[in-house]
């Protein structure tokens, strides 16, 4: 991790801060599922055709997973729609029992959800200038919206200050993140923050590839200075992740996945069924309801690992409930959430409080 503190860039041009300030002026908001009431919309789209009957369709399967009372639901984010303004809205899920495990790329808890518990923001990108020009300001750029480099080399050493507190041992991601949420419960400067709410009400966050995120370069640091000390250094264990997140699944009995993007995190759940049956647990059940909203073509064999009706063929998902939603998930979700938030299903649901079962 480069030290910045010294405002210097490229060879040794000295940072603009007064640009810099220009370019990181205008916060990003976060949007407030319990503002509006999406409902009559939603209904509305649900009699249209194309991309909005699908909506209408996955938004009633999610609100048939919240009102199944023997459902856990699990969610399941890629992509960046936390820095785009969905932060809050997936914190409102944890916090009104809408949610009760939740898989995701390790950018999405750490360097978006965490990165912000620790006070920071993400901000809109008014212009883009040149590439060059923002590396030289220390300015990372996500499509039209901006973080402050040194603000996430924060990020970066504060992960290093947690790994370096913890006994050096094995820890899954889900440990990991846990302690993460206790520091943000300590230290934190969001209350609306996933990590932090997900500590607090007991709901396990994976993260299959959690290095491959801000948590990584404080994670390798820890390593090599404990090596350099000659002292013990603890490690992340991808095989307990699978291994605890299967246990969750045959438990859990009847699910329902709520997915954002696919790739890894996507696979990482599904595969689950697979694994419980390989363990011996023949008699577990496919997942009963999936919802995934990407972008992602088809056409090269990927789609995000691939659509729902072909997960089917690999004994991952039931075909008779699930729902793909061609869209930016950013301008869908608020709906589908908005929606199920007000029709109230999420009242009557028990709290699962599924990271008990490692305490």
């Amino acid at each position: 991790m480069t030290d910045t503190l010294n405002k210097t860039a490229g060879a040794n041009a000295p940072i603009n801060d007064n640009r810099k300030a220009e370019l990181l002026s205008k916060q990003v908001k976060h949007i407030d599922i319990k503002s509006f009431d999406a409902r009559p919309i939603v209904d509305a789209m649900s009699d249209m055709s194309f991309t909005s009957r699908d909506l209408g369709r996955a938004t009633k399967i999610y609100n048939d997973m919240l009102a199944d009372k023997d459902c856990t639901v699990v969610l399941v984010i890629a992509g960046s729609t936390s820095a785009g303004g969905c932060m809050d809205l997936y914190a409102e899920l944890v916090r009104n029992k809408m949610v009760d495990v939740i898989v995701a790329t390790g950018a999405t808890i750490v360097d978006m959800d965490f990165f912000e518990g620790l006070g920071h923001k993400h901000y809109q990108a008014l212009e883009v200038p040149d590439d060059d020009t923002l590396r030289s300001l220390y300015i990372d750029r996500i499509y039209d919206t901006y973080i402050d480099e040194e603000q996430l080399q924060d990020c970066d050493f504060t992960i290093n200050k947690i790994a370096e507190s913890l006994e050096p041992k094995p820890y899954s991601s889900r440990a990991f993140i846990r302690e993460m949420g206790k520091y943000l419960v300590e230290h934190g400067k969001k209350d609306n923050s996933l990590v932090k709410l997900a500590y607090e009400h007991d709901v396990p966050i994976f993260c299959p590839a959690f290095v491959d995120s801000s948590a990584g370069f404080g994670l390798v640091k820890h390593q090599v200075d404990a090596a350099k000390e000659g002292r013990p250094y603890m490690v992340l264990d991808a095989i307990a992740d699978f291994r605890e997140l299967t246990q969750i699944k045959i438990e859990a009995g009847t699910t329902g996945l709520l997915m954002i993007g696919g790739g890894v995190p996507k696979n990482f759940i599904q595969d689950t069924v697979v694994c419980a049956e390989i363990l011996g647990h023949e008699d577990v059940e496919v997942h009963k309801y999936a919802v995934q909203i990407t972008v992602a073509d088809v056409r090269d064999g990927a789609c995000s690992s691939s659509t729902l009706q072909e997960a089917a063929s690999w004994g991952k998902v039931n075909t008779g409930i699930e729902q793909m939603v061609f869209a930016e998930a950013g301008s869908v979700m608020p709906l589908l959430a908005s929606d199920a938030y007000h029709r109230g299903h999420w009242k009557d649901r028990a709290k699962r409080g599924w990271a008990k079962l490692f305490a």
